[in-house]
């Protein structure tokens, strides 16, 4: 009578709910501690009530009632806490998937670093900072990569169950939280707070296999060609070329690997498993995946503009952490002729030798043809000082909306770092690429847009590792205006309506999407 009495004092209305569970638990008595599990149990529900009321985050909360909050949660309107990683790549997929759901009447709500939130211009959702420590210069500010990781997790994890504790308090508590793969402890954040927790794989079903078999010993280092034949089923035949950096060198970027295969430590926790993907893409892979995971496809996550037209204005991710020269980019292509530019961009985060550049500038313009290519500041500089008039035919610029460029009817080729974002919106819209993969995961995805999607070629290295003037030209040929030609733009409008329809209402992803609102909504998704 007394739990009872307690439990009243903070939930007015629980007498029934309070008289079954002391039921429930005069039924099971199970001892822990020396003492009958049944009075723990409801000591600990008085303790949590308390912790709810006043929003106490070090209250541990039992399994019990864990689920007596989500029953709570199941009238009210489903909201999702989208937490994001600081990097460009990372933040569009994430801010896509947060409108995607607002389209869905889910109350959507990202969550990004100081520094990075003011670059971020939400429209449909609401925004909300968190901390990795370095508030004032972000990444930039940390002495290695290491501190910094370190430190996001520290304080992430705080900060992130303060906002957790703000959202409850005002009476919007978190249904779940949907989080970047490099950001493995939101999860465990969201599970001592007894909330669904969704894992956010940025790269491809394919490179997620990789690192699971490698994660699994069935991949050990170092790794050589017999070794990658007889250990690799589902995916094509891969070449030590093929395989991601991280797994290829990875004492050049053990920090990153570690985090990797954090992450896929990570997943089996995880209610949801979400991939920028869709189905018709990668459908045996992401088969083989839900054996292991509860993987659904969502993607491709690029604003509605340029697919299904379902989100009103959505005309670009809405988050930039660079100056944009869209205007002059899309004056210059209107002054070319239909699909006759070359569009070149190698990303936010990698960084291509001198020599590699003046590479590929010398090919750029032994070919004849018009090019716009996205460079930084310093690395345009140094180009324009070093070969003469390389600008007579090409425009520079520092940044641009890539989706618009791309749409552009005078683009005729993307050569490209074959990021996954990049890789998927060259797919998306339909633009045939020749790939001049980096790190990361950009050889594997280069591999299956030459030999599986069949999209594109890829540049060759020399002996020395790099793209030479002659290689390069000869793949714009060879895309543009070659023998493949014909079958490469036949394969890519292909693909690009395959990802129409896949966003598309009662498309593949469209209709995960609905389940997973569904699932929150009834509280019927069973726990990880």
């Amino acid at each position: 009578m007394l739990i009872k009495l307690l439990g009243l004092c903070y939930y007015p209305k629980s007498g029934s709910f309070l008289d079954h569970q002391i039921q429930m638990s005069k039924e099971e008595p199970i001892f822990h501690n020396e003492l009958p599990f049944s009075t723990v149990t409801l000591f600990k529900k008085a303790l949590s009530s308390i912790a709810f009321k006043f929003s106490i985050p070090s209250i541990v909360l039992t399994k019990q009632s864990k689920i007596w909050g989500r029953k709570k949660m199941q009238n009210q309107r489903v909201h999702v806490l989208v937490v994001t990683y600081p990097a460009q790549g990372h933040l569009n997929p994430l801010i896509q998937f947060a409108k995607r759901l607002a389209s869905k009447k889910v109350k959507a709500t990202v969550a990004a670093t100081h520094y990075t939130i003011n670059s971020i211009h939400p429209n449909s959702f609401a925004i909300e900072p968190i901390s990795d420590g370095f508030d004032e210069g972000g990444f930039k500010q940390a002495p290695s990569v290491e501190a910094y990781l370190e430190s996001f997790k520290t304080v992430g994890s705080r900060t992130l169950a303060e906002l957790i504790v703000k959202f409850n308090n005002s009476g919007e508590p978190v249904s779940c939280v949907v989080y970047d793969s490099l950001l493995s402890w939101a999860c465990d954040v969201a599970k001592e707070f007894g909330i669904h927790a969704a894992i956010m794989l940025t790269n491809s079903a394919s490179v997620c296999s990789l690192y699971w078999q490698f994660n699994q010993g069935r991949l050990a280092l170092p790794l050589d060609q017999e070794t990658l034949a007889a250990s690799v089923p589902g995916l094509p035949s891969l070449s030590f070329s093929d395989l991601p950096s991280f797994l290829a060198h990875p004492t050049s970027h053990s920090a990153y690997l570690a985090l990797i295969m954090d992450k896929i430590r990570t997943l089996g926790k995880n209610d949801w498993v979400f991939c920028n993907s869709f189905e018709e893409l990668e459908s045996e892979l992401v088969k083989a995946l839900k054996e292991l995971w509860p993987v659904i496809t969502i993607g491709p996550l690029v604003p509605s503009f340029y697919l299904d037209h379902q989100i009103e204005g959505d005309t670009s991710y809405g988050a930039s952490l660079w100056k944009q020269n869209n205007d002059q980019c899309l004056r210059w292509l209107d002054s070319k002729p239909l699909r006759s530019v070359v569009y070149v961009s190698f990303g936010s985060m990698a960084s291509i030798s001198t020599r590699q550049f003046e590479e590929i500038a010398w090919g750029l313009k032994a070919s004849n043809m018009p090019f716009l290519w996205v460079t930084k500041e310093f690395e345009d500089k140094l180009l324009l000082e070093s070969i003469d008039s390389i600008g007579e035919r090409g425009l520079f610029v520092t940044w641009c909306n890539q989706l618009d460029v791309l749409a552009h009817q005078a683009v005729g080729c993307f050569v490209t770092h074959c990021g996954w974002n990049s890789t998927l919106e060259g797919l998306s819209l339909g633009v045939p690429m020749v790939c001049v993969p980096q790190w990361s995961d950009q050889p594997t995805n280069a591999k299956f847009v030459e030999d599986v999607w069949m999209v594109g070629v890829r540049a060759k290295k020399d002996e020395e590792g790099f793209v030479r003037r002659e290689e390069l030209g000869k793949c714009l040929r060879e895309v543009m205006d070659g023998e493949k030609t014909r079958e490469i733009k036949s394969s890519a409008s292909k693909w690009r309506e395959h990802a129409k329809t896949a966003v598309s209402v009662g498309g593949s992803s469209d209709r995960n999407i609905d389940e997973f609102i569904r699932k929150l909504l009834t509280g019927k998704e069973k726990k990880a």
